[in-house]
């Protein structure tokens, strides 16, 4: 085995977890779900079948991914924030054939307790604030807060803040790297 999984986890028949990937206590990776290479998996959490989480994709504890969810490389996922996948759900009514995809680009970011309602996508390096509820997709780099989420600034791929020059130019304070806002989207323009 290339991976750790702690005793009280259950990993199911048909999983394929990458090299280096760590399972942690009471967590429960479902079949046919695909998680990558030095990905960290907390305590309690579900994965659901079918679900694709990148490399080194930290879960932080009590997080559920369900059905149609796809991560891709290094996303965090703060404590006990949750995605749905079914726009109307009923007890008494089975939904599982209408599955919404959600999918979470490269770097993003999602604060504790935060909720990403399915069929959104999350751009590159956006930042979702602490208890945040998603109903819309999120641009790259794009700071969102608040039930429902809205948009309030741009964070840098070191996570902080842009603060943008009249001439739409800003530099993260960490990094270097300079980044661009023209018609309301940032790009990243190098050092």
């Amino acid at each position: 085995m290339t991976y750790f999984a702690h005793e009280t986890a259950v990993i199911d028949e048909g999983c394929k977890i990458g090299k280096g990937t760590k399972i942690w206590h009471f967590t429960h990776i479902m079949s046919n779900s695909e998680i990558g290479e030095n990905c960290s998996i907390g305590q309690n959490v579900v994965v659901s079948p079918e679900v694709r989480l990148g490399k080194n994709v930290k879960v932080q504890n009590n997080v559920s991914i369900y059905t149609g969810v796809i991560c891709e490389d290094d996303v965090f996922l703060g404590p006990s924030m949750v995605f749905t996948n079914v726009i109307n759900p009923r007890s008494a009514i089975n939904r599982r054939g209408n599955y919404v995809k959600t999918l979470v680009k490269r770097g993003a970011s999602i604060g504790a307790n935060a909720t990403i309602v399915c069929g959104n996508t999350i751009g590159e390096f956006a930042f979702i604030g602490a208890g945040s509820v998603v109903t819309h997709s999120v641009p790259s780099y794009a700071l969102v807060v608040g039930n429902p989420a809205r948009h309030i600034g741009w964070m840098s791929e070191f996570g902080h803040k842009l603060k943008f020059d009249e001439e739409g130019i800003a530099i993260c304070p960490e990094g270097n790297e300079k980044y661009r806002l023209k018609d309301n989207r940032v790009s990243k323009i190098g050092k």
